[in-house]
């Protein structure tokens, strides 16, 4: 059985395989290791285009992929019916979510603001809000959600959450144009899907309170960037973005300008540690594959 994994270094993550499991390494350029038509288990590399999916059409013996990110976008709308389609969910929500959580506490205490005042050499204090006795609502009530809240709340916010199935203590999506304008802080953290696309609009901004924070550590698309400047460039909203929709955000884009815009560029789980984290689920999955045991982690519905 043969499996393609992204990284050389990914070898010595993945513990202990069947003597019949051949491994060999693509990282998604330049020449094919060997014959993609013999391929039947992949792992393709972080963060992936949709040029990186080319190889699926040389690969006729594929039966599985193993993504090293929890998104599944890029995949869902190609991958053919008869191939597995696995993410690394849990893998990054430690990391996510402290990003998260540290650029609510950046923008709200004006991180961004006094260290652009650095680079000035200005010395002058400047009266921020704070997190600490605040609403914040988070979008998207998975793994990386419910570890925000958790911080959060630990910090001194009241956290509600919302996410598209309603439960015990999640409120249904269909509800958030009602919510929105109770909370300082809206936080984006759900999967990008035909149902996600464009879900912040200039309406759903327009519902946000006065002054608040939009926090997007989900997926740029999920965001309408132009109804976003237009906010922000108001003074009516702030926001701090991970992700952005064009992604990279070109040069000379008004977003980087807008003194109410805390940027980084879809950083959120590239810290150390990154490849021991994605490599983890990968050794016991060709594992379970190997033994014909059902995989962890499909995706189903885009999720």
């Amino acid at each position: 059985m043969k499996v393609w994994i992204a990284h050389e270094e990914g070898r010595a993550l993945l513990g202990p395989l069947p003597e019949d499991v051949e491994v060999e390494v693509y990282d998604g350029r330049g020449d094919y290791p060997s014959d993609p038509a013999t391929v039947e288990f992949w792992v393709p590399p972080f963060l992936a285009r949709s040029k990186v999916t080319a190889p699926l059409r040389d690969m006729a013996s594929l039966k599985a992929i193993q993504l090293l990110s929890a998104g599944a976008e890029v995949w869902v709308p190609v991958v053919p019916p008869h191939v597995a389609l696995c993410d690394a969910r849990g893998v990054h929500t430690a990391v996510t979510a402290e990003w998260a959580v540290g650029a609510v506490i950046a923008s709200m205490r004006g991180f961004d603001v006094f260290a652009r005042k650095q680079t000035r050499h200005e010395w002058k204090v400047e009266w921020t809000t704070t997190a600490v006795g605040k609403r914040a609502l988070i979008v998207g009530a998975g793994d990386i959600g419910e570890r925000v809240a958790t911080v959060l709340t630990a910090l001194g916010m009241d956290v509600e959450k919302v996410a598209r199935r309603e439960r015990p203590g999640v409120h249904p999506i269909a509800a958030i144009e009602e919510l929105l304008p109770d909370f300082e802080v809206v936080i984006l953290i759900l999967p990008l899907t035909e149902a996600t696309t464009g879900l912040v609009d200039a309406k759903f901004l327009s519902r946000m309170k006065d002054g608040a924070l939009l926090v997007n550590a989900a997926r740029g698309p999920i965001v309408d960037t132009d109804a976003l400047v237009a906010e922000v460039a108001s003074g009516r909203l702030r926001c701090a973005v991970d992700v952005v929709d064009p992604e990279p955000l070109p040069e000379g884009h008004p977003l980087w300008d807008l003194e109410g815009a805390l940027i980084t560029p879809h950083a959120g789980a590239s810290v150390d540690g990154t490849l021991d984290r994605a490599y983890a689920p990968v050794g016991p999955q060709i594992r379970r594959f190997a033994a014909g045991e059902p995989l962890e982690n499909l995706v189903s519905d885009g999720y």
